[in-house]
C-alpha cells in the first residue's frame, strides 16, 4: 500500500527527504523517498536513547528516581528536561523540577550515568538493548545520546511499531513515558518559543495544547515524539493508531515550520 500524502515531501525545499507511516500493529502503510538511506537524526536521537534508558530501568540497572545529573536531580529529571542543566552546557541554571529547560547536556549525563551503572558504553548498551532486538541494523547512537544518532525511515518505523505495541518493555513503562512528567512546568520548545505548560514525558515531547507546534492541527493532544534540527521528526498519535517518521538533509528552519503541519494533517486525513 502507498499513501498519496507521503508524496508531498517531493515539494519540500530540501535536497533529499524520506518518510513513512506505520500502524500500531506494525503494518507499514507506505514509504516515500529513500527509506533505507541513513540520515543524521539530531534530537530524534533522544527517544531512542530514552528507550534504552527505560530498558536499563526495567533490568534493574538504574531507577527513575535515583540521583543522576546535577545535585538534587534524578534520572526522571534528566529524561523530562527538568534537571536544571543548560541547553548545551554542563552547568546548572535552575533547580530540578522548576522549569522545562530543554537540555542536550542532560541527555549526555544520562548516557554517562547508564554507562557507569551497566559498565557498558552507552552506544553499545543502546545497540544491545534496543537497536539489535528491533532489527535496526542501519541505526547507530555513537557520540552524544542527545543528538548524534543516525538512522533510516525503515528503522524508525520499526522503533515506532515497538513503542505503539511494546515487546521490549512493559506497556505500563511506555505509558509512563508518554505521560506528562512534572505537570504545569513551563519552558521553551526549541524553534517554537515559550510554551506554558511545556509538557514532556520521559524522553518524548507531548503535544498537548501547545501552539505553535510541529505536528498537525488535527494531531491529537496525546501525540508524542520528537523533531530534530537536522530536518527530522517522528510522531506517534495513539488516538489515530499510527506513527510517522520523516528525515531530510536540510536543517530545520522556516521551511519545516511551514511544511510539516499540513503534511501531518494530510497523513492523518488519508489514514482516518
Amino acid at each position: 500500500m502507498s499513501l498519496n500524502s507521503l508524496a508531498s515531501i517531493e515539494k519540500w525545499p530540501v535536497p533529499t527527504a524520506a518518510a513513512g507511516v506505520v500502524r500500531a500493529d506494525g503494518t507499514v502503510l507506505g514509504t516515500h523517498g529513500p527509506a533505507g538511506r541513513p540520515f543524521p537524526l539530531a534530537s530524534v536521537t533522544k527517544p531512542l536513547a530514552a528507550y534504552a534508558a527505560l530498558v536499563a530501568y526495567e533490568e534493574g540497572a538504574i531507577d527513575l528516581d535515583e540521583p543522576a545529573g546535577p545535585p538534587g536531580s534524578t534520572v526522571r529529571h534528566l529524561l523530562a528536561h527538568t534537571s536544571g542543566l543548560a541547553f548545551d552546557e554542563h552547568r546548572v541554571t535552575a533547580a530540578p523540577g522548576e522549569r522545562r529547560l530543554y537540555s542536550n547536556a542532560g541527555f549526555e549525563q544520562l548516557g554517562d550515568h547508564i554507562a557507569e551503572a551497566t559498565d557498558i558504553p552507552f552506544a553499545e548498551y543502546a545497540r544491545q538493548a534496543v537497536l539489535a532486538p528491533l532489527g535496526m541494523a542501519s541505526t547507530t547512537l555513537a557520540g552524544s545520546p542527545a543528538k548524534d544518532g543516525v538512522s533510516t525511515v525503515d528503522d524508525l518505523l520499526r522503533f515506532a511499531a515497538e513503542v505503539q505495541a511494546p515487546r521490549l518493555l512493559d506497556p505500563r513503562t511506555v505509558a509512563e513515558a508518554m505521560t506528562v512528567q512534572y505537570p504545569g512546568v513551563k519552558g521553551v520548545l526549541p524553534g517554537y518559543g515559550h510554551q506554558n505548560p511545556n509538557d514532556w514525558g520521559l524522553g518524548f515531547e507531548i503535544r498537548a495544547a501547545k501552539s505553535p507546534h510541529w505536528t498537525g492541527s488535527s494531531s491529537s493532544p496525546r501525540t508524542f515524539g520528537h523533531f530534530g534540527q537536522s530536518g527530522t521528526f517522528l510522531w506517534i498519535d495513539p488516538d489515530a493508531g499510527l506513527a510517522c517518521a520523516a528525515l531530510a538533509d536540510r536543517a530545520f528552519g522556516p521551511w519545516a515550520v511551514e511544511a510539516w503541519p499540513p503534511f501531518t494533517d494530510a497523513v492523518l486525513a488519508e489514514t482516518a
